[in-house]
């Protein structure tokens, strides 16, 4: 049997942590499925309810609204990453590893962890991709800030950008240049499936995750060396 992890969410995320019951595991598991399957718009608290067989106002006790699923979902990710990034450098001193570890975990084709069995982290991933500005994108942004619900973006940006200096001490901007490579690294992938014009990355090629981790190595590189 394979062991199980939990991340360590912000409380501020939910009213009640879903990790912490069946119903609420059940909420997050099958609110990825549906998110990825229909999209941020067309998922309600309505249909999540009728597809795990409980009530909305079931839902409503462990989230506030949908908006907050979402910010949980995505901050979720992020926490998984950084984990991801602190078990596979443990043990490296090399920062130049350290970094090319870091940038093919934030590249690479999402897959099913066992060890976080509720979620579907390749379903998840396409959510990240499509769906994750909407997290911040929004006119209570300042407010989401100060009770931390953006914690998780902004320690795995650290986490990378501690590696960074590492490598260069002197280089001005390592967490401008972090946030600004995982951003483009999911928007390059919704570019080459969408909007082609944009970008050079092409599956037709070869595979968009090592294209991916090629082109964003490349800016980081030149960036701070």
């Amino acid at each position: 049997m394979v062991a199980t992890l939990q991340l360590q969410m912000n409380q501020n995320l939910f009213l009640r942590d879903p990790q912490e019951t069946d119903l609420g595991r059940k909420i997050i598991r099958q609110s990825v499925i549906m998110i990825d399957q229909i999209g941020f718009e067309g998922f309600t608290f309505k249909k999540l309810a009728k597809e795990i067989s409980s009530t909305e106002a079931s839902v409503y006790r462990y989230f506030e609204n949908k908006h907050k699923l979402l910010v949980y979902l995505i901050a979720w990710y992020w926490n998984w990453l950084e984990y991801k990034i602190d078990y596979n450098t443990n043990n490296i001193d090399d920062p130049f590893k350290k970094l090319d570890i870091a940038l093919k975990l934030l590249t690479e084709k999402k897959k099913k962890d066992p060890l976080f069995p509720d979620i579907d982290e390749e379903a998840l991933s396409r959510i990240v991709i499509s769906e994750s500005d909407k997290t911040y994108l929004t006119k209570q942004v300042d407010e989401d800030n100060q009770v931390g619900l953006f914690r998780g973006f902004k320690s795995l940006c650290k986490k990378v950008a501690d590696i960074i200096k590492e490598i260069n001490p002197e280089f001005n901007y390592p967490h401008a240049l972090v946030s600004t490579v995982l951003q483009a690294a999911n928007q390059q992938i919704f570019y080459s499936m969408h909007l082609p014009s944009l970008t050079e990355l092409n599956a037709k090629q070869k595979k968009l995750d090592e294209q991916n981790f090629e082109f964003l190595r490349t800016i980081v590189i030149k960036a701070i060396t």
